[in-house]
């Protein structure tokens, strides 16, 4: 299995935070936030899989791109993007060395940290504590 840097995905989430279409959520949140599989069948059948995989920071080559799980590493709802999605992507991709995927959810981290200074500034999940 190849999973790589789904790169439209990971400028889509750049350009959700310049939109300020983010959520700056703490870790544990994503359990609750992630969208349910219904959500997700309704989401594809609304949009297609084109705009689907746009909400996935890895695609995975051992399946075709017109199925649902060539995306993989979800970081938000398909209104908003979630810190705690991303801090999620970031953990898992270490974790199964998908280090193209791992450095760029530090980098959102960063965009992230840098719109919203408060909360980076009170929080200890910043980038400088990632591992890139």
């Amino acid at each position: 299995m190849t999973v790589k840097l789904n790169q439209r995905a990971y400028e889509y989430a750049k350009q959700l935070i310049e939109e300020g279409k983010f959520i700056d959520d703490e870790r544990e949140a994503w359990s609750d936030h992630h969208p349910s599989t219904q959500i997700e069948e309704e989401f594809i059948e609304n949009n297609g899989l084109f705009e689907y995989g746009k909400w996935f920071l890895g695609i995975n080559d051992e399946y075709r791109e017109d199925r649902k799980r060539y995306y993989e590493f979800p970081y938000g709802d398909f209104e908003n993007m979630h810190r705690c999605g991303i801090l999620s992507v970031q953990r898992r991709a270490i974790q199964y060395k998908h280090l193209d995927v791992g450095k760029a959810s530090a980098d959102i981290l960063a965009v992230i940290d840098k719109q919203a200074p408060k909360k980076a500034s009170e929080s200890n999940e910043t980038p400088s504590d990632c591992l890139y």
